[in-house]
């Protein structure tokens, strides 16, 4: 019990680190799901694999969990750099005790903001920094963060939707075809999307599908 009480004794200041770095890491662990959606390349991976699998016609395969795990890993291994300079200039001079808390969150938000900043429309930041009444930043580290995630997330939004217009175009003309074949067959009651699937299975499969989709949105980036 005495040892229990010493622990949280803020006289001693092992235990103050100590509780700051845990409430360090209960904070970014409660805020891990957000960062991960608004401020890493997820958005654009996961809306980009989603409509790969509507424009062939199988809303169930490949299955959410897939989709969902794919993403993540190249979330990860795109932010790779990112995360390794976050760590390299907050997180280890501050569990060292060589920085506070508040320089930390400094040093950690600039790769985050050059990362986002490289990704974000210059139209989309502008539409926040005028409706806050902030003035015109003059370099990245200016940025604030309030405005800089929603301009970097409906940026992603828009470059995802337009991948995915490209990637439904060829779908959507074998889809056209075989409408136009059952047709002028007259089999109207026949719905072409049975008859289309196998087509654009088959030409997904024929053209490597994945490779070309998950090569593009690593150039993407």
């Amino acid at each position: 019990m005495n040892e229990f009480m010493e622990f949280f004794n803020t006289n001693s200041p092992e235990n103050v680190s100590t509780s700051v770095k845990l409430l360090l890491l209960m904070t970014f662990l409660s805020l891990a799901p957000s960062i991960l959606i608004l401020m890493t390349s997820f958005t654009r991976i996961m809306i980009v694999l989603s409509f790969v699998r509507t424009s062939i016609g199988t809303p169930q395969m490949p299955p959410n969990q897939v989709i969902i795990g794919l993403a993540l890993f190249m979330t990860f291994f795109i932010m790779t750099p990112t995360f390794n300079e976050v760590n390299d200039r907050a997180l280890t001079p501050l569990f060292n005790n060589e920085i506070n808390l508040e320089e930390a969150y400094d040093r950690a938000s600039l790769p985050m903001k050059e990362f986002m900043s490289k990704h974000t429309r210059q139209k989309d930041l502008a539409l926040f920094l005028g409706y806050s009444g902030i003035e015109r930043p003059k370099t990245v580290e200016d940025i604030p963060l309030t405005a800089l995630v929603p301009a970097f997330a409906i940026s992603e939004m828009k470059t995802a939707f337009q991948i995915g217009f490209m990637i439904f175009i060829p779908f959507l003309v074998i889809d056209m075809v075989v409408a136009s074949v059952l047709m002028s067959m007259g089999m109207m009651m026949l719905p072409p999307v049975m008859i289309s699937l196998p087509f654009k299975i088959l030409l997904f499969v024929l053209v490597d599908g994945w490779y070309l989709v998950v090569r593009s949105l690593l150039i993407s980036f």
